[in-house]
């Protein structure tokens, strides 16, 4: 959507600045992406920041159409081979991207559908929500180990990333809602060696997170389970 890049390199800025005088300044540009399409700020159980369209309801939704799900990395990460010097290659990379993707998207899909509510769509209809989810700043706290000679990495956490999701009348396109939030990945209860499962598992569980919260504010507008 129009608003997901101004809003990127504004919701960035604000979560790296230091408190500095040009915070105000940062937090104005925040506050102008977020109620972009002349949303208001509202509050969410869970999340960091949400607004939403005045008298905007959802009730009128029963069916999804998920976005390709957008994935930028910290631009702090710089990331070697477990157990190496070695910088993963730009291949490498795009891998892990495209994997994060994949793993959010299909936990998005799996969540929003489970117990039969809701189903997911692939074309526009006056009863479909579109959902724009991007996932901003990932940082892994070490890639996946590929088990190749004796060294090891241990990690206590996963790492982290932060969301940004639109919510849009797929008919219309009328953005109803925007919503950002920041997570990092549950500390392990003991020292973990770091492997793909690791780094999937964290992904899952976040994005599993957000998932559950999109579909209690559909439950909600439906008034199923109240």
């Amino acid at each position: 959507m129009r608003t997901i890049a101004s809003f990127k390199t504004a919701f960035l800025l604000a979560l790296t600045v230091v408190v500095t005088s040009s915070l105000a300044a940062t937090r104005k540009d925040l506050e102008a992406a977020m109620s972009h399409d002349g949303l208001q700020k509202t509050s969410v159980k869970g999340l960091d920041l949400a607004y939403a369209l005045p008298g905007a309801s959802l009730a009128a939704y029963k069916r999804i159409k998920l976005d390709p799900v957008d994935v930028e990395f910290d631009k702090a990460w710089d990331p070697t081979r477990p157990g190496s010097w070695i910088k993963l290659s730009s291949d490498e990379r795009e891998k892990i991207r495209a994997n994060v993707a994949k793993l959010v998207e299909d936990e998005f899909a799996r969540e929003l559908q489970k117990g039969g509510a809701y189903q997911i769509a692939s074309e526009a209809a006056p009863d479909v929500l579109r959902v724009k989810v991007s996932i901003l700043d990932l940082y892994l706290n070490a890639p996946s180990d590929s088990g190749a000679g004796r060294s090891r990495t241990y990690i206590r956490s996963a790492g982290r990333m932060t969301l940004l999701a639109d919510l849009s009348d797929a008919a219309s396109g009328q953005t109803l809602a925007r919503v950002a939030d920041h997570r990092e990945a549950d500390s392990i209860a003991r020292t973990e060696r770091a492997n793909r499962l690791v780094n999937e598992d964290a992904a899952r569980e976040v994005a599993g997170a957000w998932a559950r919260i999109l579909r209690k504010a559909l439950d909600k507008a439906h008034a199923i389970g109240s």
